[in-house]
C-alpha cells in the first residue's frame, strides 16, 4: 500500500518476470512489478497543451470519478452444458469463434473479482484525488447465462454469501484429476494418462486441494458506491454464442456431462450448430454428474429481475419497472454532471458479435435530445431544445466495430433492419454531448477516437477496457476534470492489490494472485489484451460541446 491507496498502474506495472518452470514449448513465469506507466496525452479531438507528456494534476475542475469494470466471466465450472472438450480442437480454425471454452484460471476467477472490488472500494483517482462515486459494468458479468452464476455475481457486488460451487459434494469439473483427456490443466498433479497439457507444454504448477479451496463458500462485503449493470452476450447466451432453447435447458439441469463429440461430427458446421443448436454438442459420450435446479438458464427479464431488489444501490443498479414490463435491458443514469445510457446490444438470434434494433436507436435518439441544448437533426439542420444541456457516456458490451450480427437481420419489434455501425455512429455524432463511450467485449484494451465527419476536430472517445477473467485481470478509473479549454477525460488501469505470488493459498488473496499468475501464463498472445500504452492510463481530451462551467463539480 502507498499513501493508505492500493498502488495504481501510474505506480508500478506489472510484467512477466522469472522462469519458474520450464516447459516443452514456454516457460511458466512469475508476475513481477516493473516501472509505473505515466499518462500519455492523446488530443486527436481537439484540446490545447502539449501532447505526450504527464498532465498537471492539480489543474481543472473535478467532474466525476467512476470505474469500468467488464467481463467477468463468472462461470460454474462444473456445468453440465458448457463443452469444453472442444478446447481439443484450438488449432483448427473452424472452431476459431468457439475456443477458448475453458481457462485454466476460471475456478479462481470469483476470489479474483472479490480482490477487485475490494481494492476499487479504497481507490482514489489519481488526477482529482477523489474516491470512486460510482462503478460501471459493460456486461459478461457471468460466463454461461445461468440462475447460480447471476445470483453469485450480485453477492459479489452487492455483498453477501458467494457460492462457487454446484452440483454435488465432490468437484465434477474437468479439471478433476480422473476426467478424460489431458487438454485442461489439473492442480491436483498428473492424471491417469501423466502430465496435462497446460503442465507439459508450459510449466503450470501443482496445487493439490486447489478445486476444494477455490469452491468453498465465502462472504463478500460488496462495492461501497454505487454500480451500474449491463446485459451482455453471456448473459444471454450458452457461453456467449448458442440460443437459449428447450434442449439446452433440460440438459443444464439435468444429470449428463459430455465428453467429446459425436463420431461422424460434421466439423464444417461446428459454429453454426453451436451457434443455433448447441444442445447438439450433448449427443457424443458423457459421463454423469450430480444434477442441480440452480443451473436453470436465464432470460433477459430474469437478469432484469435480479438487480431489482431491496438495498441495491442505485435500485435495480439502472435497470426499472419498465425494463421489467417491456423485456428491455436499456436505460438511462444521471448524475448532476453526466447522464449514462447504457444500450442492449445482444442478438438473441445468436453468435457473439451485437447488434442494435431500431426500436432501441430511437429510444436513444429519444434520450439524447433530452440532454442537450441543440443538436442537428437527420437533414443537418440545427434543433433547438431549450433543455439543459449534461455530458453524455454511452455503456454497452458491444463497441462499434463488434456491431456486426446479421442475424435475424429483420427480427426488430417491427420486422425493421437492424441499425448498422455507421448508421450508429452517424446518429451520435449529431449529438454534440457524447464525449465517451465505454464498452468490453474483446478482452482487449482499445482506445479510438471517433471524429466527426462534419467537424473532425470533434466527436467522442471509444475506451474498450480488458477483461477481468484474463491477463492483465484489470479495471479502468476514469475521471471527468474541466480543464476550461478543453474537457479531460482520464484513465488509469488498476491491478487488484493482492500479492505478486501466491504463498500457501489459503487466503482470498491469494487465490486471486494465483489466478493472475495463471491468466499470464495461458499459451496464447497475453500481451495483446494489455494493449498498447496508448490504450491504457491517459489523458483524452475533447473541446466541451457547451460551457462546462454549467455543471457542477464532483
Amino acid at each position: 500500500m502507498s499513501g493508505g491507496y492500493p498502488p495504481l498502474t501510474t505506480h508500478r506495472r506489472l510484467q512477466h518476470g522469472a522462469v519458474l518452470r520450464p516447459g516443452a514449448s514456454a516457460p511458466y513465469r512469475a508476475v513481477e512489478a516493473g516501472a509505473g506507466e505515466p499518462h500519455l496525452i492523446r488530443a486527436e479531438l481537439g484540446g490545447t497543451g502539449p501532447g505526450g507528456a504527464e498532465p498537471a494534476r492539480e489543474a481543472g475542475r473535478a467532474l466525476l470519478c467512476l470505474a469500468h469494470i467488464t467481463d467477468l466471466q463468472l462461470a460454474d465450472v462444473q456445468s453440465p452444458a458448457r463443452f469444453e472438450f472442444l478446447n481439443a480442437y484450438f488449432l483448427d480454425p473452424r472452431y476459431a469463434e468457439i475456443v477458448p471454452v475453458q481457462r485454466p484460471q476460471e475456478a479462481l476467477t470469483w476470489h479474483a473479482v472479490d480482490a477487485t472490488i475490494r481494492t476499487l472500494d479504497a481507490v482514489h483517482g489519481p488526477a482529482t484525488g477523489l474516491a470512486l462515486q460510482l462503478a460501471v459494468t459493460t456486461g459478461d458479468a457471468i460466463d454461461n447465462a445461468q440462475w447460480n452464476e447471476l445470483r453469485a455475481f450480485i453477492a459479489l457486488f452487492d455483498g453477501g454469501v458467494v457460492s462457487p460451487d454446484s452440483g454435488g459434494p465432490d468437484f465434477e469439473g474437468v479439471q478433476s484429476p480422473d476426467w478424460p483427456g489431458d487438454i485442461f490443466w489439473r492442480p491436483d498433479g498428473p492424471g491417469p494418462d501423466g502430465p496435462d497439457f497446460f503442465a507439459r507444454e508450459f510449466g503450470f504448477p501443482y496445487y493439490p486441494g486447489l478445486l476444494q479451496r477455490a469452491m468453498r463458500e465465502f462472504s463478500a462485503a460488496g462495492l461501497r458506491v454505487p454500480w451500474l449493470s449491463c446485459f451482455g452476450n453471456h448473459e444471454a447466451l450458452n457461453q456467449g454464442i448458442g440460443v437459449q432453447g428447450p434442449g439446452l435447458a433440460a440438459a443444464l439441469t439435468g444429470g449428463t456431462k459430455p465428453i467429446g463429440l459425436l463420431a461422424g461430427f460434421n466439423h464444417d458446421a461446428a459454429l453454426e450448430l453451436f451457434t443455433t443448436h448447441p444442445e447438439a454438442f450433448m449427443a457424443g459420450p458423457s459421463r454423469h454428474v450430480t444434477p442441480d435446479p440452480s443451473r436453470r438458464p436465464i432470460t433477459r427479464r430474469d437478469f432484469v429481475d435480479a438487480h431489482l431488489r431491496a438495498g441495491s444501490r442505485p435500485f435495480g443498479h439502472g435497470f426499472g419497472e419498465r425494463n421489467r414490463l417491456d423485456g428491455t435491458a436499456y436505460y438511462v443514469y444521471d448524475t448532476p454532471a453526466v447522464r449514462f445510457i447504457t444500450l442492449d446490444t445482444n442478438c438473441l438470434a445468436g453468435g457473439a458479435a451485437g447488434c442494435l434494433d431500431r426500436q432501441q436507436a430511437r429510444w436513444l435518439e429519444a434520450r439524447l435530445g433530452e440532454v442537450h441544448s441543440a443538436y442537428r437533426g437527420p437533414d443537418g439542420t440545427e434543433v433547438r431544445t431549450g433543455r439543459e444541456d449534461r455530458l453524455v457516456i454511452l455503456l454497452s458490451h458491444h463497441g462499434i466495430d463488434t456491431l456486426t450480427n446479421t442475424r435475424g437481420a429483420h427480427a426488430g419489434p417491427a420486422g425493421e433492419p437492424l441499425l448498422g455501425a455507421p448508421e450508429l455512429l452517424a446518429l451520435l455524432h449529431r449529438f454534440p454531448n457524447v464525449v465517451l463511450w465505454l464498452n468490453g467485449h474483446t478482452h482487449t484494451n482499445a482506445v479510438r477516437p471517433r471524429p466527426d465527419p462534419a467537424d473532425p476536430a470533434r466527436g467522442f472517445w471509444e475506451v474498450t477496457t480488458c477483461a477481468v477473467v484474463d491477463w492483465p485481470c484489470q479495471t479502468r478509473v476514469v475521471e471527468l476534470i474541466d480543464r476550461d479549454d478543453y474537457l479531460a477525460i482520464v484513465t488509469t488501469m488498476v491491478d487488484h492489490d493482492t500479492p505478486l505470488a501466491p504463498a500457501a493459498l489459503e487466503s482470498a488473496d491469494d487465490l486471486a494472485a494465483l489466478h493472475r499468475e495463471l491468466a499470464a501464463n495461458i499459451p496464447w498472445n497475453v500481451e495483446a489484451m494489455a494493449g498498447a500504452a496508448s490504450d491504457r492510463n491517459l489523458e483524452l481530451r475533447v473541446l466541451p460541446p457547451f460551457p462546462l462551467k454549467r455543471l457542477p463539480g464532483a
